[in-house]
């Protein structure tokens, strides 16, 4: 059974760098249409030459996804071009961290027009098509931080925990359509956003310790998810966040299956 998205128009916002990336060219490799957007062109650069040389081309945007007007712009031109949208990935975030009682408003806004409110905009602008062609897949970026929070990271946590409660309700309201929409929730990945490959060595260790396979996540890894959930293959789940953390949390203690295995001769840290 293969993965078939050829003829598929994709949109993924987010796309200049990191998991975002990774997600257009992958979606790009499998035949999809894509269409990258961030924020600027120089940008997407890197980004739109792996598109154009990938099996399903596709092509760049600039806009921000707080922009209403301008989102409606691009859609608007990509049905022009395309002639459809079959798939919108929402990926464009901000990390927001810091203490709840030293958060300042405008940190706080930016986190949420970014990490919520461009989902909307970008939501909103597909929905008629999508509506119009009686199918479609639209698939959010969460975070394992909308299911366990860190100290120090209400901010991040609360725009995460809005994208998941958002995708519910929004995968309500398409269902007569045949439109799913469901939401992803990456664990640590190092990215330019998760920075986790930049800690000591030490943090690196008590990070590791809470996973269930002990390493860090690779892009490609959510990539692979994003395109199943872009397919056909998935066209019965709608309304979901999928957990791809390695199981993180998994268990009270992962560590100790790791040193189990260590004292039987089986395993090396």
């Amino acid at each position: 059974m293969l993965i078939d998205l050829n003829k598929k128009v994709v949109i993924v916002t987010g796309a200049a760098g990191g998991i975002g990336a990774n997600i257009a060219a992958t979606l790009a490799d499998e035949g999809a249409t894509t269409i990258a957007l961030d924020l600027t062109e120089a940008a997407l650069s890197e980004t739109g030459a792996r598109i154009a040389d990938a099996q399903g081309g596709g092509a760049i945007y600039a806009g921000d996804v707080r922009d209403a007007s301008r989102v409606n712009e691009i859609v608007a031109d990509v049905l022009a071009r395309f002639g459809r949208i079959d798939v919108l990935v929402n990926n464009a975030g901000v990390a927001g961290n810091g203490l709840v009682e030293e958060l300042d408003d405008e940190s706080w806004d930016r986190v949420f027009d970014v990490n919520m409110k461009g989902v909307f905009h970008t939501c909103q602008a597909v929905i008629p098509a999508m509506k119009a062609q009686r199918s479609g897949r639209i698939i959010n970026s969460s975070s394992f931080a909308a299911i366990v929070p860190l100290v120090g990271g209400a901010l991040y946590a609360a725009s995460k925990s809005a994208v998941t409660q958002f995708t519910r309700a929004l995968a309500g309201e398409l269902g007569p359509w045949n439109v799913t929409v469901n939401a992803y929730a990456p664990g640590m990945i190092p990215t330019a956003l998760g920075r986790f490959g930049e800690m000591s060595a030490e943090r690196q260790e008590r990070y590791l310790d809470s996973l269930t396979l002990r390493r860090w996540g690779e892009p490609s890894e959510i990539s692979e998810l994003v395109c199943f959930l872009a397919s056909d293959l998935a066209q019965y789940i709608t309304g979901t966040l999928i957990d791809v953390s390695g199981g993180k949390l998994a268990t009270q203690q992962p560590r100790m299956a790791y040193e189990q295995a260590a004292a039987s001769g089986d395993y090396t840290f």
